[in-house]
């Protein structure tokens, strides 16, 4: 076994242990320091906010790791720093089926079990590692999403400032890092595609490579319709019943 995959399991352990002892230990108590509405939420809610609490893995999977700014996009380029940041999904799908009564999410599982099938090939055989990590990039939406949901569990009114502002970056950001960098991502796809090189990834790699990506392409355009969707309601539609009554009037 390689010196980077056995790094990359050992992360992936690693990770977990932490992951747990934050979820376990860190975030009950944390949270009851910050928040009085903590006390009051049943076993689920607490199960989902101290699950929730960890949002900032996202933004240091995908923010910290050079390799996601790798300069060479080839299936075969080098990254010796891509490995660690390939490991963050596993300990949250790991979580999440541990306490798949309370943390229970069919998409959510569909999200990571396609990640993980294509981040396998890049652990273990060391292929596609920029492709992997520019898929990194979308972790940059997971704060806002959370944020939204701490938001609704302690009963902030939807058309507070702050939420609506909050609403206002989950959905430009999602945009951006998640369906704005499709054509991008393709491009990239497509001039390596039927090469010599992407010959030699193989037919495994090459539909671990393409089929997940296309499957995590339609799971974030339904999430991006969903957002859009609730942001429209929360923003537009109050102002909409306003401006009808005041006609009426």
């Amino acid at each position: 076994m390689e010196e980077s995959t056995r790094m990359g399991y050992c992360i992936v352990a690693g990770s977990f242990v932490a992951f747990q002892f934050f979820f376990s230990a860190v975030s009950p108590q944390l949270s009851l320091a910050l928040s009085r509405r903590y006390c009051s939420l049943n076993a689920v809610k607490k199960c989902e906010w101290n699950s929730r609490y960890r949002s900032p893995r996202g933004l240091r999977g995908a923010g910290q790791n050079p390799g996601v700014l790798h300069t060479d996009p080839s299936p075969r380029a080098p990254s010796p720093h891509s490995n660690p940041s390939l490991c963050v999904p596993i300990p949250d799908l790991l979580l999440l089926l541990r306490y798949w009564k309370t943390l229970g999410d069919s998409l959510f599982v569909c999200h990571h079990l396609v990640a993980l099938y294509a981040y396998g090939y890049v652990l273990s055989r060391g292929v596609l590692p920029y492709f992997a990590n520019f898929r990194l990039l979308s972790e940059l939406s997971t704060p806002f999403v959370n944020l939204r949901w701490f938001f609704d569990t302690v009963g902030q009114p939807r058309s507070s400032w702050f939420v609506l502002a909050n609403g206002l970056a989950m959905t430009v950001v999602f945009f951006l890092v998640r369906i704005a960098v499709i054509p991008s991502y393709y491009a990239r796809v497509l001039a390596w595609y039927g090469t010599p090189e992407y010959a030699r990834l193989g037919l495994a790699v090459q539909v671990a490579w393409i089929v997940p990506s296309l499957a995590l392409e339609v799971l974030n355009l339904v999430w991006m319709y969903k957002i859009v969707r609730g942001f429209y309601r929360a923003f537009c539609r109050p102002r909409e019943r306003k401006a009808a009554c005041s006609h009426s009037d």
